[in-house]
């Protein structure tokens, strides 16, 4: 069972004219946000990520609509569907994440605790698993 990625609930506040869902650096989410980003428009069959991080953690969230998160921890691969927004996907740095399956009209909403930097990504699996590796030892 892959311990690091994990669902965060969130707060959820209950109006008849509409619930209301938030999160809060370090409060709901274990890093200091630096950058939010969110993916849309996502044409049917096409895939976003296909990467890992060396250091950047993530918490995505599904604002609108819905996708599946699958990420792999160098050694086994889960699957998180992504369909609530009072609820997020927490993400550590080494692992490698892919969303798929985007539903119509889906909105999905990432915070980073670091900002964009292309020196960060690890985009071949082979090179994750040996970085993942090293990690460990």
């Amino acid at each position: 069972m892959m311990k690091e990625a994990q669902i965060i609930q969130l707060p959820k506040i209950f109006d008849k004219r509409g619930n209301l869902s938030f999160f809060e650096n370090v409060k709901q989410i274990p890093f200091q946000l630096e950058r939010v980003y969110w993916i849309y428009d996502v044409p049917g069959g096409e895939i976003r990520g296909s990467h890992a991080f060396k250091e950047q953690q993530e918490f995505i969230v599904a604002l609108s609509g819905s996708f599946d998160v699958i990420i792999h921890n160098g050694e086994e691969e889960k699957t998180f569907s992504m369909n609530r927004s009072y609820y997020g996907l927490y993400i550590p740095r080494l692992i490698w994440r892919r969303i798929d399956n985007f539903s119509t009209n889906s909105l999905a909403l990432i915070g980073s605790d670091r900002q964009f930097d292309p020196n960060d990504y690890i985009r071949d699996f082979e090179e994750f698993k040996t970085q993942n590796n090293e990690k460990d030892a």
